[in-house]
């Protein structure tokens, strides 16, 4: 399926989504610049996808995949594509895979996750199927103990693993404690996450052959979003043209940003999926124009929509309805998110902001966290795995929660982990 004209996908979602009908209500009947559209509302969004009676999808759903995407235990979010839809993704994905260094006749082992409707391991196995070189595809996954992975791999000589860095630095602690060598190892595609210094002299001492790239940038809600650039730096990706528009749009005024090395926010128009259009959505990512060529952009991290600690997704509205929940009494009066990193492992803060003079804070510091660990179960079992720390509070005042200097709006998530 080639990229379907960007005027046409708009008519096309205005004319079948009750969703994109409602949003574009007031807009001229012949809108077709992305820059006259505005930007979906993730909650909206979300609020109008449901399993049952979407009013976002553009036709009933009768021939698809669906796939679950970021969500909370009581509210799961699903994305759907077509099987046409799912060639062309996998087909792009797969091009882009020459660029982090796939040679004919390699032997990968896809180490990501499957199963439960997430979409990552077949994700890749697909799009190393679709590949332009030939290859040959060890569909491991990431629920396998290393202790029968890394027998697997030397037996197949794997030369490249496929997984999240979690998953790979798993994998290469055991490597390095059980003393076992996999020479045939010469290339590490990593996603998911970012990946942190600490992480890379880790898998330099497992896999002191290979070398540690991105297999590129992608999600299952938001689609194609880049295509890895060959260099050093692996935050640096280039827009899926012409399968995807990505946008960088101010912090403060929204408006798209032109000029290299001025940060914003991941926005993304995907041409080719028409049952449940993604036209300007937010990916939940900041990231800056480089200028070193065409829509080549670097990944700086996670927007306020959402916040990734290690293996675990968060949403800022995560946060917020746990506050909500434990938080009777309404002492809480600001909530921020800041994800920090020591001791080789990333961790989540809840900073919170009260009035002065207020009690039981340690009650509802507990409260809150078991909360947000119900409704994230995969925190308190990446804990518990050893993968990240646990959560906790920081307790403030208003005036000390970070704010935009631009235009003094609360910052929801910080990030203060150091990047590569």
């Amino acid at each position: 399926m080639s990229a379907q004209q960007l005027s046409d996908l708009i008519r096309f979602a205005r004319h079948n989504s009750p969703f994109y009908q409602a949003l574009y209500a007031s807009l001229p009947p012949l809108t077709d610049r992305l820059t006259d559209l505005p930007v979906v509302d993730q909650q909206a969004f979300w609020a109008a996808n449901t399993p049952h009676d979407s009013r976002v999808l553009t036709g009933p759903l009768s021939e698809a995949t669906v796939y679950k995407t970021g969500g909370t235990t009581g509210s799961p979010k699903f994305s759907v594509y077509t099987r046409e839809e799912w060639r062309t993704f996998v087909t792009a994905f797969g091009q882009g895979l020459v660029d982090t260094g796939l040679r004919p006749g390699h032997r990968v082992a896809d180490l990501f996750y499957a199963g439960e409707l997430y979409a990552s391991f077949l994700f890749v196995l697909d799009s190393l199927a679709h590949a332009p070189v030939d290859n040959v595809r060890l569909p491991v996954g990431g629920g396998a103990p290393p202790e029968s992975t890394i027998p697997t791999l030397r037996d197949l000589a794997a030369q490249v693993l496929a997984g999240t860095p979690t998953t790979l630095c798993r994998l290469a602690e055991q490597v390095v404690s059980s003393g076992v060598r996999l020479d045939a190892v010469e290339l590490l595609l990593f996603g998911g996450e970012a990946l942190f210094d600490d992480q890379r002299r880790l898998l330099a001492a497992a896999f002191p052959r290979a070398e540690a790239r991105s297999v590129g940038y992608a999600s299952v809600d938001a689609g194609l979003l880049g295509r890895p650039v060959p260099g050093s730096d692996a935050r640096v990706h280039r827009a899926f043209t012409p399968y995807s528009v990505v946008e960088i749009l101010d912090d403060a005024t929204g408006e798209p940003v032109t000029e290299p090395g001025r940060p914003g926010r991941v926005v993304v128009t995907s041409l080719f999926r028409r049952l449940m259009p993604i036209i300007r959505y937010p990916a939940g990512d900041r990231a800056e124009w480089t200028g070193t060529g065409p829509g080549y952009f670097r990944i700086l991290g996670r927007a306020e929509e959402g916040v990734r600690v290690g293996p675990v997704s968060l949403y800022t509205q995560d946060a917020q309805d746990a506050v909500a929940a434990a938080d009777t009494a309404g002492q809480v009066v600001g909530v921020q998110l800041v994800v920090r990193r020591w001791d080789g492992r990333d961790g989540l803060v809840l900073r919170l902001a009260t009035a002065p003079g207020e009690h039981g804070r340690e009650e509802l510091a507990k409260a809150v966290v078991t909360e947000l660990e119900n409704a994230r179960p995969l925190y308190p079992d990446s804990v518990r795995a050893g993968f990240v720390h646990p959560l906790s509070v920081e307790w403030v005042r208003h005036r000390d929660l970070a704010v935009n200097p631009r235009s003094g709006k609360l910052v929801r998530v910080l990030d203060e982990r150091p990047t590569a």
